[in-house]
């Protein structure tokens, strides 16, 4: 599948000024006064892709040629060409925007019918690889070819439809073709085309199918007894959501306060180990100080005795000539120099024992000194480390006291994310399921009897959700909630139906509709011509319509502007016809033309004959 592109729109005429528009390959925005061909733009598109009525405006007469250039998806260029009111189509491959005198490459009908062998949707589709697809006609499941029509009809929007109460996937109001149209959109939605299907199942087919279909039945029914919830997929999602929030707002919550419960451990372990290298060195030191506190004892001790020695020898004479004090002999009974030699020696001796004594008291005092300053700096880091511990134990605490709750919330939501996972498995279970068995319904039923195509809700959620994105991007106020209602075959937005809206929000919702479709559709590889041609699209009025049950709600120039610039991120190919003057970024970024009626600049599609002369 490839996607066409369109080149130019062209009217000529013997003797007539060309008229032409090129179209930008992503956005064309064509605005201005009413009343100079904007209409007419589109309705010539539809006509030229094999529209049945050509439109008229006085301004067009003596115009006998329409050309439309067309890109397809493989690069080549064409030229359509048709005249007004004619059902033949000639096809030119090269671009031509001139009046065409010569011969055709190749011949076409506009209208395609079942007997069709040579129409242009048969040449379109089979250059954009859709030529054999096919969709449900009626309630008893015949089908038939997938006509160009059916795809123009969702991708180029005039104003009288884009406005229109009918819903935007219906051709008319008809009840006949009604099943069509769901088929188109099922076919655009899933990617799957109908079954040629002439005849239905034989008795005993049928038979074996409705075997199938009860028991499927059953397994439905029990597969939602398992579900929890009565909620469906799309709230499912959004509480889906809601809850991944919450569990990231918890993580990060968690992850800061396990994280502070980890520093204070680390801090707590790091203070414990360096406390007990303190109390080990505290000890080590104590017990020195105390030993060598006994030392500077002892020593003292001795000088007190040999201070007492020397003070008694004195007053005993021990130092004196004499009668000798150590063995009694008489003076001129000693050897000479005998008591002196004694008393001299003795008193030496106590004297080098109180140096020695001395010295080793004075070396021990600045190491009792620097023991006990040492036991003084570690008794107060002892302190200190003894009060952060304490410290670090009251933020474990805490952190853990806070943690506690947390965990038990985070358990909460986890377990309800796990439920609300369980029940999205077994609502898709349950819609595979339920698929099944209309499948098996319809090929079951009898040819009188088959139901029309049914889009799973898990692909009708997720474009129920672009074109929720595409009205929120535009800001489109009171339109939430909105959503394709397959079975009603509407649009429904703020709990309304888009034909119980005003004119506004019809165009709006319309135009939301279109655009959010062909996005589907490209972003899925579905069925799609890669275009989308837009007639006045956001269309305001603030006063209650007679024909529609509730009021328009005004689309401010923010809803406008924000509706340009999100076309401007249209992956496909745009044209936009409008009255209002679009944002000057947008200008800026599109292709635009602006008609200014009776004013200087370009009148109209159409070239004034004072132009011309």
């Amino acid at each position: 599948m490839g996607d066409l592109r369109l080149i130019h729109l062209t009217y000529a005429g013997m003797n007539k000024p060309t008229a032409s528009v090129e179209f930008d390959p992503a956005l064309t925005v064509i605005y201005g006064a009413s009343d100079t061909g904007k209409s007419f733009i589109a309705e010539s598109i539809e006509y030229m892709l094999g529209g049945t009525r050509a439109p008229e405006v006085q301004e067009s007469e003596g115009y006998s040629q329409i050309l439309l250039g067309l890109r397809l998806p493989d690069g080549t260029v064409l030229t359509l060409l048709r005249a007004p009111h004619s059902n033949t189509i000639h096809i030119h491959r090269q671009d031509l925007r001139d009046l065409v005198t010569g011969f055709a490459d190749a011949h076409v009908t506009a209208t395609h019918t079942a007997r069709s062998r040579n129409s242009l949707s048969l040449f379109l589709l089979g250059e954009l690889g859709l030529a054999d697809l096919r969709i449900r006609k009626n309630e008893a499941g015949g089908s038939r070819p997938l006509a160009l029509n059916d795809l123009v009809h969702l991708s180029v929007v005039p104003e009288t439809r884009m406005v229109a109460p009918l819903s935007p996937v219906l051709h008319s109001a008809a009840s006949s073709g009604k099943t069509a149209a769901a088929s188109v959109m099922r076919l655009l939605l899933t990617g799957e085309s109908d079954p040629d299907i002439d005849t239905g199942l034989n008795a005993g087919q049928r038979r074996v199918n409705k075997g199938k279909i009860t028991l499927l039945d059953q397994i439905v029914l029990d597969l939602q007894s398992k579900l929890t919830t009565t909620e469906n997929v799309r709230e499912l999602r959004d509480r889906q959501v809601r809850l991944q929030t919450s569990i990231d707002e918890h993580s990060t919550t968690l992850r800061v306060i396990t994280d502070r419960h980890l520093g204070a451990v680390t801090a707590r372990m790091r203070a414990a180990e360096e406390l007990a290298t303190v109390e080990a060195r505290l000890a080590e030191v104590g017990d020195l100080v105390s030993r060598f506190g006994l030392l500077e004892e002892q020593y003292r001790s001795d000088l007190a005795r040999l201070v007492m020695v020397t003070e008694a020898g004195s007053l005993l004479g021990y130092f004196r000539v004499g009668t000798c004090v150590f063995c009694g002999a008489e003076p001129e009974h000693q050897h000479p120099s005998h008591g002196e030699q004694e008393t001299t020696q003795f008193h030496a001796a106590v004297q080098n024992e109180t140096a020695k004594t001395s010295a080793l008291l004075a070396d021990l005092l600045p190491t009792i000194e620097d023991l006990r300053a040492q036991f003084d700096t570690l008794s107060a880091r002892r302190t200190g480390l003894l009060q952060d511990t304490a410290r670090r134990d009251g933020e474990i605490a805490e952190a853990q006291e806070l943690l506690a709750p947390l965990r038990e919330r985070m358990d909460e939501y986890l377990h309800a994310r796990s439920e609300i996972e369980r029940d999205l498995e077994l609502h898709e279970r349950i819609d595979e399921l339920e698929d099944r068995r209309s499948r098996l319904d319809g090929e079951t039923a009898g040819p009188e009897q088959r139901p029309a195509g049914y889009v799973p809700n898990r692909i009708l959620s997720t474009f129920d959700e672009a074109l929720r994105t595409t009205l929120e991007a535009w800001k489109v106020p009171a339109v939430d909630f909105a959503e394709y209602d397959q079975y009603a075959m509407d649009i429904r937005a703020g709990r309304r139906p888009r034909a119980g809206r005003g004119k506004g929000v019809r165009s709006v919702l319309h135009s939301a509709f279109t655009t959010a479709l062909a996005q589907f559709c490209l972003s899925n590889s579905r069925p799609h011509p890669g275009f989308i041609v837009l007639d006045s699209p956001v269309v305001t009025y603030r006063d209650p319509i007679e024909e529609s049950i509730g009021e328009d709600v005004e689309l401010t120039s923010n809803v406008v502007d924000h509706f340009y610039r999100g076309m401007l991120d249209f992956p496909g190919q745009a044209v936009i016809l409008e009255n209002g003057d679009p944002p000057a970024d947008v200008i800026s970024q599109a292709s635009v033309y602006r008609f200014t009626g009776t004013g200087p600049g370009r009148h109209g599609f159409f070239p004034t004959p004072a132009a011309h002369a």
